[in-house]
């Protein structure tokens, strides 16, 4: 049977430094500041060492919980928690814990727990994060798109009444933190055209910054194309 440690020397350790992590072991003597896109191994809290500590541009922005591959990763979450609030030297504070990024992991599943608002749930992630892509997190500023949507009404001069409704429901449920959503429109009542807007939407207030649109028939994405390349998002009424 695989033990943790082989399972993070094994699966744990590729994964990091594929995504583009050095990993390194915990040394008291060695500043912070020194280290870039680091897992820190075996970084000390007052609630005992974490796994990994990940440090960007040296601070601790995240920590990573490894157990055996045999363990399921997702009730092993509240260990990257309590390590998370023993980290109380760090440049962040969010609702008591002082790392905004925590991770369980048994090399193949991965759990993730955005700590930094009160409502965010953990959830099930593909892989970890690379540094990259943990600044873009740190540096989006969700409040701020969520006010852009208050103060940017959904009034292009196309859209039908039942068109901002739905669109209107789609950034409201976003406010409040969810991150699934259905929109069911019957053919013929602009589904393509609701949606170029509400990606037009989430890119212009920041939220978004990267949209996949996804069809199951050519002819629907050539709609799509012409669509998109014909939306006219400056031509709002007044």
């Amino acid at each position: 049977m695989e033990s943790e440690r082989l399972t993070r020397k094994k699966r744990i350790d590729p994964l990091l430094k594929n995504l583009g992590w050095s990993i390194v072991s915990f040394d008291p003597d060695k500043p912070l500041a020194e280290l870039q896109n680091c897992a820190i191994e075996e970084f000390p809290t007052t609630n005992g060492p974490a796994d990994y500590a990940l440090c960007i541009n040296g601070k601790i922005v995240g920590v990573v919980e490894a157990k055996k591959l045999t363990l399921g990763p997702q009730n092993v979450l509240t260990q990257a928690e309590r390590y998370s609030r023993g980290l109380n030297n760090t440049h962040f504070h969010f609702h008591g814990y002082y790392v905004p990024f925590l991770y369980s992991t048994n090399g193949e599943v991965v759990w993730f727990h955005d700590v930094r608002h009160e409502r965010s749930r953990s959830r099930q992630i593909v892989r970890l994060h690379t540094p990259a892509a943990l600044t873009e997190l740190l540096e989006r500023d969700f409040d701020a798109a969520c006010d852009w949507f208050t103060t940017h009404p959904n009034n292009h001069y196309r859209l039908r009444p039942y068109q901002i409704e739905a669109n209107n429901a789609i950034e409201e449920a976003i406010a409040d933190r969810k991150r699934k959503m259905l929109v069911a429109m019957a053919t013929g009542t602009g589904k393509t055209f609701a949606l170029v807007n509400q990606v037009y939407r989430l890119m212009k207030s920041g939220f978004g910054q990267r949209v996949l649109f996804l069809v199951d028939r050519r002819a629907l994405a050539a709609q799509a194309v012409r669509t998109f390349a014909s939306f006219e998002p400056r031509r709002l009424t007044l």
